[in-house]
């Protein structure tokens, strides 16, 4: 799979962490995220997840800001997005499940590398389950 990840000045050391466990696992990364603490504007690292996933040109997203938010309201501005704040790896698998969530946003000043790590996994491994769901998603978009 084709996976695009971005973050701010909150995530280099989670987003190193991640795309080293994505490229363990054989996947392809997009990195557009920064890799210094200097402060940095989220909206600049999120667009360009956003636009890979709803392009085509990445399967699935990962985004990381400090609260998870910020980059999260900005990638769901995007048609097409469905991005998820996830702070468990329960919670990345209902936003598989159930919202067949794009992309993940993970909140790092309130989860730990480690989460982060099961929760990608998670997230990347978890079907969409369809049914009553798909039709909830379905009017997610605005039209």
């Amino acid at each position: 799979m084709k996976i695009s990840i971005g973050n701010d000045h909150a995530g280099p050391n989670y987003k190193k962490a991640i795309v080293a466990f994505l490229k363990e696992k054989g996947h392809q990364v997009l990195n557009h995220g920064t890799d210094t603490f200097d402060s940095v504007d989220y909206p600049d690292f999120g667009h360009p997840v956003a636009l890979d996933v709803e392009t085509g040109k990445a399967n699935f997203g990962i985004v990381i800001c400090g609260s998870g938010n910020g980059i999260n309201m900005t990638v769901n501005k995007h048609q097409g997005i469905r991005s998820a704040l996830c702070w468990t790896k329960e919670i990345a698998a209902l936003a598989r499940q159930h919202n067949d969530a794009n992309i993940i946003s993970i909140p790092a000043r309130f989860t730990s590398i480690q989460q982060a790590v099961e929760m990608v996994d998670t997230f990347l491994n978890t079907n969409f389950e369809g049914g009553r769901h798909a039709t909830r998603v379905d009017k997610i978009a605005c039209k």
